[in-house]
């Protein structure tokens, strides 16, 4: 169901960018398509631990309600971050959709990734051509698997952000400087994570709680703490350091921010707390 959720979400999003009567109702079906996405996945993402998401599913219900008023009175605000997220899916939409691009990707991203745990002397094996293999379990004869899916190649965040640079015209050189303020960084950093998680995994560095975080899973606490804590942590405060380098870079991009910011407290405020 999600992939079908995806493919409506984008559709929704790119009939937003075509000049028609109905663009502003086609934005408000690409974000209501990706809160019911957050939504149908959150007893996944519940099973294996990771509660970021779940928390942002539940967050993004209120925020497409105010987000859907401001779209039907036609906001320019809003259409801003609703045509960004088009243009991320423009981005994100070739690796999504296209099976031999998306595994070109991938393979990439593993073969880097083994590069990177071989530059640090951890030994590791491919156990397919998409997944990593280090370590040992007791009394099997095979080690941890971490299997590298779109998700670790770091494209989403990628197309994220460099749809957020475009919010607001900008100038040849600051088009450049932003493409290589986001995606070199997001891309070398990613590599480096993936390589942390499969060495924290494989090695078990934090076997902390078991019976909290497993799952029933022999080992998992140390994927738990290190995919979905450490890593989402720190994910969000380079996002939040690059976040901050481009609206240096354009100013305009930060005002554009505050208005956004300002707008959405005050709707929210308006909508949720006017009774109180």
């Amino acid at each position: 169901m999600s992939e079908y959720l995806v493919l409506i979400s984008c559709i929704g999003f790119l009939l937003f960018l075509v000049p028609n009567r109905f663009r502003w109702y086609a934005g408000i079906v690409g974000w209501a398509s990706i809160s019911l996405i957050l939504l149908v996945g959150l007893p996944g993402y519940l099973e294996i631990g990771n509660f970021l998401y779940p928390i942002i599913g539940v967050l993004s219900v209120p925020f497409v309600y105010v987000t859907a008023r401001r779209l039907i009175e036609e906001d320019t605000v809003t259409g801003s971050l609703t045509r960004a997220a088009a243009f991320s899916f423009l981005i994100y939409a070739p690796f999504g959709f296209f099976e031999p691009l998306k595994n070109w990707l991938i393979g990439v991203v593993v073969s880097q990734t083994v590069w990177v745990l071989e530059m640090f002397g951890y030994p590791v094996t491919l156990y397919e051509w998409n997944t990593i293999m280090g370590g040992s379990i007791p009394g099997i004869d095979m080690g941890f698997r971490v299997e590298i899916i779109l998700g670790c190649t770091g494209i989403t965040s990628i197309a994220i952000m460099l749809a957020v640079a475009n919010m607001v015209p900008t100038t040849t050189k600051q088009k450049i400087l932003s493409f290589l303020l986001i995606a070199p960084s997001i891309y070398i950093l990613n590599i480096f994570r993936n390589a942390y998680v499969i060495m924290a995994y494989t090695g078990q560095w934090y076997p902390w709680f078991p019976d909290l975080v497993d799952n029933g899973n022999y080992g998992y606490a140390s994927f738990f703490w290190a995919h979905n804590v450490f890593c989402e942590l720190l994910a969000l405060a380079i996002l939040i350091a690059i976040a901050y380098g481009l609206f240096r870079l354009i100013p305009d991009l930060g005002l554009l921010a505050e208005k956004l910011v300002s707008q959405y407290i005050g709707d929210f405020r308006q909508v949720f707390l006017r009774d109180r």
